[in-house]
């Protein structure tokens, strides 16, 4: 006789241990929200959570860790299409920084911190090379110098003699009963 509760009883505990982490593994269902990015010393942010009321989208404010309200912010209007709206601030001087975007029905889309590091200082780079007159030679791999008549005669007298060596090995491979 086959004993199967003890199997069924443990895949059931186990069953109900997961439960909770897997209901506490999924995030929230929440608005759309924000995205924000820094590209140098710009930030800008991303939303598709506003909808257009009387040709406004909303604003959008950049607010220092001293500012404590959206008013005190750098404020820029949301521009846009019903599936994107976005705002950007240029010239934006290091460290830490609150972006919120507040729509034109006044409902806050998203509030997100970002940090913006300060920019390489740009490095000098190699001054270019003058370019080859005759431009790149593929065909001689890439070489750029002019060899004289001495090499060319020499290196052909070279290629001539492994020709006539070849030839002259081949034809007596030919005549195997030579003596």
């Amino acid at each position: 006789m086959r004993n199967s509760s003890p199997v069924l009883r443990s895949g059931l505990t186990v069953a109900v241990a997961a439960l909770p982490l897997a209901l506490a593994a999924v995030p929230a269902v929440a608005g759309p929200g924000i995205s924000v990015s820094t590209t140098g010393s710009t930030v800008s942010v991303t939303t598709s959570a506003c909808t257009q009321i009387n040709g406004s989208w909303g604003t959008a404010s950049l607010l220092t860790s001293s500012q404590g309200s959206f008013a005190q912010g750098r404020q820029v209007t949301l521009s846009g299409t019903s599936t994107s709206q976005s705002a950007a601030w240029s010239s934006v001087s290091p460290g830490t920084y609150t972006v919120i975007v507040v729509c034109s029905d006044g409902t806050t889309a998203g509030t997100q911190s970002v940090v913006v590091s300060t920019a390489p200082s740009p490095s000098r780079s190699a001054s270019p090379s003058a370019s080859p007159s005759r431009g790149v030679m593929g065909g001689v791999g890439g070489s750029t110098t002019d060899y004289g008549t001495v090499t060319l005669v020499a290196g052909g007298t070279l290629v001539g003699a492994g020709l006539l060596g070849t030839a002259w090995y081949l034809r007596r491979r030919n005549k195997p009963y030579r003596l």
